[in-house]
């Protein structure tokens, strides 16, 4: 046998195709690790949801999500990242303005916070957190940093463009703009009876209220 052959050989024998050996594919769906990801977040909000952030522990998460404390520590540093980390996932990321209207740009964004903050499990995870915001200030600190701050700052992108284009007029106090909006819709959505959706129509009519004051008449 030539070494070329040799090697040829070698390589088929190495990949087990001259045995038979079938080299096993990866199963269908998301790989393993996000599955496991994944599960590790619905685990924490359900804990959240049962025991308050007090009572709330990584050895509690990994046995409820079927894993190893090892896994969860592999990606988080603590149960402050990892409680962060999952209220943020019930967050969809904020929608890219579309830059054609002011106001069409602010009534999507709305209506992504109206979506993601109307979701049964999204008010009662994010509620609890801001209830004992007393107890945990430095996390509230950290939710409003991680996950509030970065949607207001597109808010706010979508005002200052406003500003530059004159569809808004010039003195406008953009931060207390951006919070006179999101917090109406937050307010609409903690309002909603449980069980029910806010409609649609909500971010819209909180758009044009506020555009009354804050711009020009109406096209």
């Amino acid at each position: 046998m030539s070494d070329e052959t040799a090697k040829v050989e070698f390589g088929r024998r190495s990949s087990g195709r001259s045995s038979g050996t079938r080299v096993p594919a990866r199963p269908p769906g998301r790989p393993r690790s996000e599955r496991a990801a994944q599960a590790i977040l619905d685990a924490t909000l359900d804990l959240l949801g049962e025991t308050g952030v007090a009572g709330l522990s990584i050895e509690a998460v990994a046995a409820r999500a079927g894993v190893g404390k090892t896994t969860i520590y592999r990606r988080w540093s603590g149960k402050d990242d990892l409680i962060i980390d999952a209220l943020a996932s019930l967050k969809a990321p904020a929608p890219e303005p579309l830059e054609e209207s002011v106001r069409e740009d602010l009534v999507a964004q709305l209506n992504a916070t109206r979506a993601t903050a109307g979701d049964m499990r999204s008010r009662c995870a994010i509620g609890l957190v801001m209830g004992e915001g007393d107890r945990y200030p430095h996390l509230v600190e950290r939710f409003h940093a991680d996950v509030v701050e970065p949607r207001r700052e597109v808010l706010r992108g979508v005002l200052r463009r406003g500003v530059a284009s004159g569809e808004l007029r010039a003195d406008l106090d953009v931060d207390a703009a951006a919070v006179l909006l999101s917090g109406a819709m937050m307010m609409t959505v903690r309002e909603c009876p449980l069980g029910e959706q806010v409609p649609e129509s909500a971010a819209r009519r909180i758009v044009d209220l506020a555009l009354d004051g804050l711009g020009g008449p109406r096209a």
